[in-house]
């Protein structure tokens, strides 16, 4: 099977920045697209910022300007550069990592996406 593993959120104040990191784990052939995601209390999960092996990005209006997504594909590893963090910015933030070939014992398995469990980020004003 494959893990993510996030690390990185925390409490910073309104301006401030973090950097979130999300490995994955496993046996390892492809993977496509990887990205970050958000929920905050009340509110539905939305998409922040996506990037392909390629290198295209994809950012949510909200945080454009402001966070920067970027990838290792030799480590599949993405990052999330956080800067300039306002209160709103506060959620649970959820990597992704989707198109994934991976190895089993029976062969090469294909999924459309695995997700990490979650770091907080906690933007204070």
């Amino acid at each position: 099977q494959v893990q993510l593993v996030e690390s990185g959120g925390g409490l910073v104040q309104a301006g401030g920045s973090l950097r979130l990191s999300c490995g994955a784990s496993g046996r390892i052939y492809s993977i496509n697209a990887m990205g970050w995601y958000r929920k905050a209390p009340g509110k539905q999960r939305e998409l922040v910022a996506t990037i392909t092996t390629g290198g295209s990005t994809n950012y949510a209006a909200s945080v454009k300007g402001r966070f920067t997504i970027s990838r290792d594909n030799a480590k599949n590893t993405v990052y999330l550069q956080m800067n300039s963090l306002k209160p709103e910015d506060t959620a649970v933030y959820y990597c992704n990592a989707g198109g994934i070939y991976y190895y089993t014992g029976g062969g090469r398995n294909y999924n459309s996406a695995f997700w990490g469990q979650g770091t907080q980020v906690t933007v204070s004003s």
